[in-house]
């Protein structure tokens, strides 16, 4: 059994319309899942599976946190995860995902969300992340926010005059 194999969804074993699942995303995950993005991060992850005609809406809600690195100090730094999102799951002869929706093979009836839930967290992650001391550190050091550049106070002077 592999380190991944307990976010397998059972699509053809379903008996209700829908079933909820919960799980735990934690350091274990993150290094099983091997993403490039993020190593580290506890996250809360439900997900609810509706059954409908002929398809299946993967509901999920992710609430937690991943670490990242900081651009600007290159120290680790933890970023807030909060996101909800849905999969559409179809039942095929082969297995495809074109973004919008996913088919499954008929013959095995399972969908293994892990990658999902992974992709879902790396989504929220925005292309700039930064300290807030950092953040704060970078505006106070910025000419245009801290000091004023003496030839502009000496041009005022002069325009006072």
């Amino acid at each position: 059994m592999g380190k991944l194999d307990g976010y397998k969804v059972d699509l053809k074993g379903m008996t209700d319309d829908t079933v909820s699942y919960h799980w735990q995303a934690d350091n274990d995950f993150f290094s099983a899942v091997q993403g490039p993005e993020i190593k580290h991060g506890l996250l809360d992850v439900a997900l609810r599976v509706k059954r409908t005609s002929g398809a299946f809406k993967l509901e999920f809600q992710l609430k937690g946190e991943v670490e990242v690195t900081c651009d600007r100090c290159l120290e680790p730094m933890d970023l807030p995860i909060e996101t909800q999102t849905t999969l559409d799951v179809v039942m095929g002869d082969d297995y495809a995902d074109d973004g919008d929706q996913v088919t499954v093979p008929e013959r095995e009836g399972t969908i293994n969300v892990a990658w999902n839930i992974y992709e879902f967290a790396a989504l929220q992650i925005p292309l700039r992340h930064v300290h807030e001391t950092c953040e704060q550190e970078t505006l106070s050091n910025s000419p245009s926010m801290g000091r004023t550049d003496p030839r502009w106070a000496e041009l005022k002077k002069m325009i006072n005059k």
